[in-house]
This record gives structure tokens, sequence and C-alpha cells, in this order.
């Protein structure tokens, strides 16, 4: 499996709280049977050592790495070992920058969890030609961003075209249901993208641009706008509820956007695509969205100021290193409705479900899933090295691989009468 490399992966980044879990998670999925090879990277080794003892015997021949991101010839000598990094250090515009280059000059495979768009863009443009080059396949947003969305709206369209023979030229995702909590990396990657934005107006616009993250040549299209500062609620006819905007959105949007771009446009180039959160329905329902829509927007003006700023850092916000219980973990999990109508006004509905906290336990499970894909199915993966999205790297290996082991189910939804199979002659 390895193919001349010493290991399969390594798990950069363990010491921290979704690094730990993405660890964790993969020891179970692998077992102590497995052939394969992997290690735990970072900067701490005896971090590194603790973090390795936690995972019970089956981990204990698990190799350690020891580097720093910001020190290229230590990434360089780690790229050099492994066939793929599966990173999950944030935020990834402070910590990733060189580990991502590295990984592209080497031919090193590479995944994260990255909700950053304007990195990632920054990542595109620097290094993906380059990865072209090397075979190098580079897959960003590999957990709750942006593997719901992106393999949802590609499931729900496989349903279309059975169902109609055509594709959904206009899909809306509802966030029907979620409960769980955040970690420490999301808050600093929210804190540092709000303090970059205010030196660099160019961040702030990675929000707001719709096609943002498409390739080059290709940021055009009907969607105007992507905003998670928008207090904007809509109601929606079809699931009966009013809706506000949901904080993924403006992530999620852009990858499913750039993926229809990279697979030549199978959902149409007058694809539309938003997502937004189900509330409640009639006036309270109303009074709630936009009562939930202005709070959230507060929150952010928050962040961006500075005695607010202290402190939300204080007493609301995890430190780095820190998350939620095994418990709210557990207990937690999240809900999708996709709705989808073509350009002939038929519908294709679908519905993705996942188990566990969606920050943390079920964001690394399918980061674990993702980095097992890239290692274990490279030969059926159908794109060489550059910079991909899930469902344009891997879209029909995860839906196999997520419902068998990331808890997360992609299942059709009943269709309105008349709008039933097509009929071929």
């Amino acid at each position: 499996m390895t193919h001349g490399f010493e290991f399969d992966m390594v798990v950069w980044g363990a010491t921290g709280f979704t690094g730990r879990l993405t660890a964790e998670k993969l020891a179970g999925r692998v077992g102590g049977g497995s052939d394969l090879r992997w290690a735990l990277g970072g900067r701490n080794k005896a971090k590194l050592e603790a973090v390795r003892a936690s995972l019970g015997s089956a981990a204990q021949d698990v190799a350690i790495i020891v580097g720093d991101s910001h020190d290229v010839a230590s990434l360089e000598e780690l790229v050099s070992r492994t066939s793929l990094v599966c990173s999950t250090v944030g935020p990834y515009a402070m910590y990733g920058s060189e580990l991502l280059g590295a990984c592209a000059r080497s031919g090193t495979h590479y995944c994260d969890i990255s909700a950053e768009p304007h990195w990632i863009r920054t990542m595109m443009d620097t290094h993906a030609a380059e990865a072209a080059q090397t075979g190098a396949r580079i897959v960003h947003a590999c957990g709750m961003d942006s593997v719901p969305s992106d393999v949802g709206v590609l499931f729900l369209q496989r349903r279309a075209r059975e169902l109609h023979g055509e594709p959904c030229s206009s899909v809306r995702m509802r966030v029907t249901g979620m409960k769980g909590g955040f970690s420490g990396g999301t808050a600093a990657s929210l804190l540092h993208g709000t303090d970059a934005g205010r030196h660099d107006p160019s961040i702030g616009r990675a929000m707001t641009e719709p096609y943002y993250l498409a390739p080059e040549g290709h940021r055009e299209g009907p969607d105007l706008h992507d905003d998670m500062r928008s207090i904007e609620v809509e109601y929606d006819e079809v699931l009966g509820a009013w809706t506000k905007p949901f904080f993924m959105g403006p992530m999620n949007s852009k990858i499913v956007r750039r993926t229809n771009a990279l697979l030549d446009y199978p959902y149409g180039e007058d694809f539309r695509y938003r997502e937004a959160a189900l509330v409640a329905d009639g006036r309270a329902g109303w009074f709630k969205a936009k009562g939930e829509a202005i709070g959230y927007v507060a929150f952010l003006s928050a962040v961006r100021t500075s005695p607010t700023r202290w402190l939300l850092k204080r007493y609301v916000l995890p430190e780095s290193g820190e998350g939620p219980s095994r418990d709210v973990r557990e207990s937690g999990h999240w809900e999708m409705a996709f709705i989808g109508e073509t350009n002939g006004g038929k519908t294709a509905r679908a519905r993705v479900t996942g188990e566990g906290d969606p920050a943390t336990d079920s964001t690394s499970r399918m980061l674990v899933e993702s980095a097992l894909c890239l290692v274990q199915d490279a030969d059926l993966i159908p794109v060489g090295g550059g910079s991909w999205t899930p469902a344009s790297a891997m879209g029909d290996l995860l839906l196999t691989r997520l419902p068998a082991h990331a808890g997360v189910r992609f299942e059709p939804e009943p269709q309105p009468a008349g709008e039933g199979r097509q009929t071929r002659g």
C-alpha cells in the first residue's frame, strides 16, 4: 500500500483536540490487525507520546514524527516518508501553508478540514499546477465543512437523473436538525479570520463571492452572493417553515460550485445552490428566525471589537486544545434536507444525516474516511494530481465509505405525486 513510502498516512497536528480525536477514530477504524502504516505528527514529542498511549495497545506501534509547521526542512523530511498527510492543524492560514506546499512539491497526497476560503484559494493559485505535475491529490474541506453538502448534492443529482433523466438546475439545502459543540481550533480559526479580514479586504470578499473557489475562468454564474453576515430570513414553502442563514453556508456553497466546475458542469452551467437552517412555522417562527440571524451577526461583530472580543475569549470561547465532552460529542447529531428542481419544474429530494457532534466527532470520522480513501482506494480515484473537492475526487467512494464507517447516511425522500421515475421508451 505504501508504494515505496515508509508510511501510508501521517495524522498531522495529533496533539490538538480534533487531531487527538482523529487519531482515536483512525485507531478504532483500522484496529491492530491492519496493514496500514501510519504515524502521529506534531511539534511536541512528549504530547505525541501521550496521545499514542491513550489509543490503547493496538496503536502502540504507531510511529511518532516531530516537526514544525514553519520549519520547511522538517516538513520536507516528513512528506518524503509518507504517501499522505492528514492535517488537523488550524487555523490553516497560520499553520498550514508550508506543509501543503511541501506535499505539492513532493507528490504526497494531502487532506484537511479547512473552512478558510481565502487560504484555500491562495493554496490553489500557488500549488495546484505543481500538484498536478507531481501527482499530489490535494483535497480540502473533508469535515462537516463540506462533505455533507458536497457529497449530498452529488447524491441528489444522481437521484434526479434516475427519476427525471436530467439534473436539478437549482438545489437548496436546509439544516433540519443539529446538536453539538465546537472546539478551540474552530474558535481560533474564527478569531484569526476576523483579525485578518480587518487588515485585508480580500478576505472579507472571500466569504461573499459565490464563485470564489471555482477554477480560474469559471468564476461567474447565476448565484449572486454568499454572506454569513446576512440577517435575511425566508419561508420554505416545501418544508413549511421559516429559515435563517446557515453559518457554514458560505463555505459549503463555494465547494459545491467548485465541484460542478471541476467535473465539467454535470449539474449544468446555470446551476444555483443555497443553504439555510430551518427554524419554525408561523409568526413566532419568523420572529425566532430573525432574532437568531441578528444574534449571529451581533456575535460576529463582537468578535471583531476589542473589548467584547476579550470577553468572548475569556469567558465563552474554548481555548486551543479544548472541545466538547465525550457525552456531548457522542450524543450530538445533524440532519440536512436537499430539495432540487429541474429546468422543467420537476423535483428531487434527499436527506443526509450524521451521528455525533458535527464539529468534532462527525468531522473526525469524515476526515478519517477521506484520508483512508485517498490511500486505500488510490487506484479507483478518477482524478490525478491537483486541487480537488471531496465530491470531485472521491464522491462515489465516499457514498459507500461514509454510511459504512462514519455514521453518515444518504437517503432519497419520497417524491410528490406525479413526479415519479422517468419512463424510458
